[in-house]
């Protein structure tokens, strides 16, 4: 990792509201099934939808047992019983995009069952999902890591929202990255996403309170990145205000850019 920080700080482009599903794909079938059915089919009815800005599916590895250091006093280790498939990673062109579709939204719900076991929504507000230019317009990321982290039980969201910052701050300075985007998630509750027949259990203790999406030239580069000594001493800093960071290796594939459908080409 290179150790020379940028010479100024990266300002992130802010975002309106933004919104992360989680996924656990169905356990009675193969899950490459639900995986392709995610892809190829339930995508038709999302990109019918109306008021995205952009729409990604962020498939994880099936094998992820975390991709943040050990790090004393932090859970970097995923718990298999808790381990996500992927992620719908959603932007909304305004916050009355979420009034927008409301029958194509119906059928994307109504959709879940045939492919998920539990669904849970994250929201960001304006200007709590920023995206960092760390890489030029036309750079795109071979490979991607996706950071869930806990907030520390007694820490004020306002010092969290602050550590999240100072850490997106740290990432973009290492010059590693040609992918950063984070996002700092109001409380959960159930009825933000309450699709049928699908769990949303969602125990208090394993509540996330903001998200990283990390992009690299490769996997090598990834890998290297989570290995480096760099990372290691952020994470000793974290400590004190983050209980958990679970952070997975996952392929991105992006349905809707700009308002506008992409086609399969350039997915």
């Amino acid at each position: 990792m290179s150790t020379t920080s940028r010479a100024t700080a990266v300002r992130p482009v802010k975002k309106p509201l933004a919104a992360a599903g989680l996924a656990w794909v169905r356990n009675d079938q193969p899950r490459e099934v639900g995986m392709d059915y995610w892809t190829n089919n339930h995508s038709q009815f999302v990109t019918a939808s109306p008021g995205f800005e952009e729409n990604r599916q962020v498939h994880f590895a099936e094998s992820n047992p975390g991709l943040w250091p050990a790090t004393p006093g932090i859970e970097t280790a995923i718990p298999v019983d808790r381990k996500i498939d992927g992620v719908a990673d959603i932007t909304f062109t305004s916050v009355f995009s979420l009034l927008s579709g409301r029958k194509q939204t119906q059928r994307v719900r109504e959709d879940e069952v045939n492919l998920f076991r539990r669904t849970l929504m994250y929201l960001s507000p304006p200007n709590a999902a920023l995206w960092y230019p760390v890489a030029e317009p036309d750079v795109k990321p071979g490979a991607h890591a996706w950071l869930f982290l806990r907030r520390r039980k007694g820490v004020r969201t306002g010092a969290f929202r602050k550590r999240v910052k100072e850490l997106a701050q740290s990432l973009a300075d290492t010059g590693e990255l040609s992918e950063l985007r984070t996002q700092v998630f109001t409380p959960w509750i159930e009825a933000a996403w309450n699709t049928p027949n699908v769990a949303h259990d969602n125990p208090v203790d394993q509540h996330f309170h903001a998200s990283m999406i990390l992009g690299f030239a490769d996997a090598a580069a990834r890998d290297a990145f989570f290995a480096s000594p760099e990372v290691a001493k952020l994470s000793a800093d974290l400590a004190p205000q983050v209980s958990a960071i679970h952070a997975y290796a996952g392929k991105v594939a992006t349905y809707i850019r700009h308002g506008k459908v992409l086609p399969p080409a350039e997915r």
